[in-house]
């Protein structure tokens, strides 16, 4: 077995290790999520975390790691017989990314409980993870039914499987910590708040740390066992506090004053829901008990907020997480006088209990200056024109729902029609490998035929392999959508350009809500670029967008020759992920010899593929020349207005991206 990196060796990284080992001292906190760029040591830390948490007691036996003291009645393994039981060292879980719904939750043998009543189950990786830790690394890449049995799991304390009929119950209370990389996309909302704490986690810029970083990480290298070896004591001290602030929490007294202060902190950030509320209480309250005191001080309350509220207040996934800390020390203050008896910090919050995450400062924060705005017709008198700076997005709206046509088999999703494992029942087929899903009424119409032949004798059907039948189901996937933006100078009036961009934003907060990757080419001047590769991160795409100039000719070709490219790589990447490319332009075209002409061919490109297109019409003026329509049909989709691509216009909420050739099912 390797040995785990030691977790007093971490280097820095004082928020990250405080937010761990206040969830080891109370697990009621809610698990930790730990934000941050690849390479800093967010993984190292977890996995270490593991070997400081106390031994705990469980029924020999036990597959589900029953409390001797308190056994679940409902228990698989059950019922269990009182007993002192053994101990064990706490279990860290890790859920692969890729896992299967079985491997998370369990398997039922479907045969076995059809043919003889038996329920033969294999616990999955909820069970192993019952009180201990289950850690998922890349967590915002977990796909949606994953996640929706983790939700499930978190808020029940426990685990169910049922397949037709049959179900099997039991308890999974466990530590949540996952790991992510923003720059890879967002958690959906109702998982982000599931974790109690998060974390924000950085690469060191002094050098002198950074050295330290090298050399301990090349001295555990060289000797895994001598180098924890050298950590050992430092180890055991923290394991031992980590016992004491368990036995102190009990008697750790959260007073009227702190509450208040408490409640007046979510209050002020305008924080959804009473759980912010709850958790904050848990986690000063382990603060305290971390130090070694009964009492919750203002102290605790600042960094109890500054651990559990900056993933709770963010509106939409292009907002920075963070907290202002002057408006935090303001709240504080203000309410450090409610009551002084309860409040033995009459000096006001200060820096105790942990060191307070780096401040992301005041959201909304930008350049809202005024810039040059270019005539109507928006054409420079050269392609070397000066461009024009960025000019801030328009309010984003609901967008409708643009979809791909046909049934599809990409990764599951909110977008377009696929055959997923979860979703309405559509059929049935002979199973491929294990049977998942099992279509009763197909197997028993399979089974019936065969029961004289096979000397039934009783009520029950005599079932055989051949006759299993896998259920086949249409859900929903994610799609790759690609933004083909126009950023020259007929787009460069300051009030289009802010519109474009507005829309363009909100078919990103789509995008994100719909679990879709995306990826975004901009053209002008003299040709175009991938300002942003295909990627789940869309606030990257976002970040992108909002400092886009413009200015320049209009290469709608080179646009369009661009984003094929594109799709060409990504096609190699992710086969199975169908494509939606959407095209924000005037449907100008200028620059080189016959440019309309050019743009034509780019686009029956798509057409001849069959990939699914819509061009979104950004043309403005009494008089409309109707271009961007006419590239739709070249592309074989269709155009939308800006207006009516809002959810509430006349055209209804719906709209179909309709191709020349559907791909088959």
């Amino acid at each position: 077995m390797t040995t785990p990196f030691p977790f007093t060796a971490v280097v820095g990284q004082d928020d990250l290790r405080l937010a761990l080992l206040l969830n080891a001292v109370s697990p009621a906190v809610g698990g930790v999520l730990v934000r941050g760029e690849k390479g800093t040591a967010k993984s190292t830390a977890v996995r270490a975390l593991s070997a400081l948490l106390p031994e705990v007691a469980v029924v020999a036996g036990c597959r589900f790691s029953c409390d001797p003291a308190a056994p679940d009645p409902s228990c698989p393994d059950g019922p269990h017989e009182p007993g002192p039981g053994t101990h064990r060292p706490a279990r860290m879980v890790e859920l692969p990314v890729g896992a299967s719904e079985d491997r998370l939750v369990g398997a039922l043998d479907i045969e076995r409980a059809l043919a003889e009543g038996v329920k033969a189950f294999e616990p999955g990786l909820l069970a192993d993870a019952h009180r201990g830790i289950l850690y998922v690394d890349e967590v915002n890449l977990l796909h949606d039914h994953l996640v929706d049995l983790l939700l499930d799991a978190a808020a029940m304390g426990a685990s169910y499987v049922e397949r037709e009929g049959v179900s099997v119950r039991h308890a999974a209370r466990f530590l949540l910590v996952g790991t992510m990389n923003p720059e890879e996309g967002e958690l959906r909302p109702q998982l982000l708040d599931r974790f109690g704490l998060t974390v924000e986690v950085a690469a060191s810029r002094e050098p002198d740390q950074r050295v330290e970083v090298v050399r301990r990480r090349l001295a555990y290298d060289d000797d895994p066992a001598g180098f924890a070896a050298t950590w050992a004591d430092e180890e055991v001290a923290v394991r031992q506090r980590i016992v004491a602030a368990r036995e102190l929490l009990p008697q750790v007294r959260l007073g009227d004053g702190a509450l208040r202060q408490i409640a007046a902190t979510c209050a002020a950030f305008e924080v959804d829901g009473m759980r912010a509320d709850i958790v904050m209480a848990r986690t000063a309250t382990a603060l305290a008990a971390w130090a070694g005191r009964t009492d919750v001080r203002a102290e605790d309350v600042r960094q109890a907020a500054l651990l559990a509220l900056p993933h709770r207040r963010r509106r939409n996934p292009f907002d920075a997480p963070g907290l202002d800390e002057d408006k935090l020390d303001e709240t504080l203050e203000e309410f450090s006088g409610e009551s002084p008896d309860d409040d033995p910090d009459p000096d006001g919050p200060g820096g105790g209990g942990g060191q307070p995450a780096p401040d992301s400062g005041p959201q909304g924060g930008g350049d809202t200056a005024a810039r040059p705005e270019a005539g109507e017709d928006g054409e420079p008198q050269a392609s070397g024109s000066k461009e024009q700076s960025a000019v801030r997005a328009a309010e984003p709206f609901r967008a409708k729902v643009l979809s791909v046509p046909g049934i599809g088999e990409g990764a599951a999703g909110r977008r377009s029609r696929a055959r997923t494992e979860h979703g309405r029942t559509t059929g049935a087929r002979r199973p491929r490998g294990v049977l998942t899903k099992l279509h009763l009424a197909a197997t028993v119409q399979a089974a019936a035929p065969h029961q004289r032949a096979r000397g039934r004798s009783g009520p029950g059907l005599v079932i055989r392999r051949d006759d299993l039948r896998q259920a086949t189901r249409e859900g929903r996937e994610g799609n790759l959508v690609l933004f083909v933006v126009d950023a020259s100078g007929s787009m460069a009036a300051r009030q289009r350009m802010g519109a474009v961009k507005g829309a363009v934003l909100s078919l990103l907060l789509d995008a994100y809500q719909r679990r879709d990757k995306v990826g975004l080419v901009t053209f002008r001047g003299p040709a175009a670029e991938v300002a942003l590769p295909p990627t789940s991160s869309v606030d990257a795409a976002a970040a992108r967008l909002e400092s886009l100039p413009t200015g320049g000719r209009t290469p709608l070709a080179a646009g369009l020759l661009k984003a094929h490219e594109v799709l060409r790589v990504e096609r190699l990447r992710d086969p199975a992920r169908r494509a939606l490319v959407v095209v924000v332009t005037d449907g100008r075209a200028t620059g080189g010899p016959e440019p309309v002409a050019l743009a034509g061919r780019a686009a029956r490109l798509f057409a001849a593929e069959g990939v699914a297109s819509v061009v979104v019409d950004c043309e403005s003026g009494p008089v409309r020349l109707g271009l961007a329509g006419q590239l739709a049909g070249e592309l074989g989709g269709t155009a939308v207005t800006l207006d009516e691509l809002r959810a509430d216009s006349i055209a209804g909420l719906v709209r179909d991206v309709q191709g020349t050739s559907r791909r088959a099912a």
